[in-house]
């Protein structure tokens, strides 16, 4: 058993860039801002004059927290895993897991880069690694 996204109306691109390997957030025509999760106007100027644009994928680690308790049977196999708040180059933060490394490693101010786990066909999930 998996536990994956179903992307809906709103966030269908976000998950199609994903995809493609590609790291894409929602920006504002009107006032030239990205953000992420999605959302119907932008959360800055309130427009509904929306599209995406790719971004590099790299960041550093705003915030971090090791899960060593499954929260789901799903998850059993993969704790302790990290649950991190990615400050993105370009602004935004979103939040992913940390990968490639063991979660005591892993530290606020660290630079990480985009990686994608291919789930299904469907579904490739966006997930970060150290930048070494």
């Amino acid at each position: 058993m998996a536990i994956l996204p179903v992307p809906g109306e709103l966030t269908a691109p976000y998950w199609e860039h994903a995809r493609r390997h590609e790291l894409a957030l929602q920006h504002c025509r009107s006032c030239d801002r990205l953000w992420h999760p999605p959302l119907p106007r932008c959360p800055h100027c309130h427009s509904a004059t929306l599209d995406w644009h790719r971004v590099s994928g790299r960041g550093t680690v705003y915030s971090a927290t090791v899960v060593e308790h499954p929260t789901h049977a799903a998850l059993a196999d993969r704790v302790p895993y990290v649950v991190a708040l990615v400050e993105l180059a370009e602004g935004p933060r979103v939040v992913a897991n940390i990968r490639g490394c063991e979660p005591d490693e892993v530290h606020i101010g660290q630079p990480v880069r985009v990686t994608f786990e291919d789930v299904t066909d469907e579904i490739t999930l966006p997930q970060f690694t150290v930048e070494r």
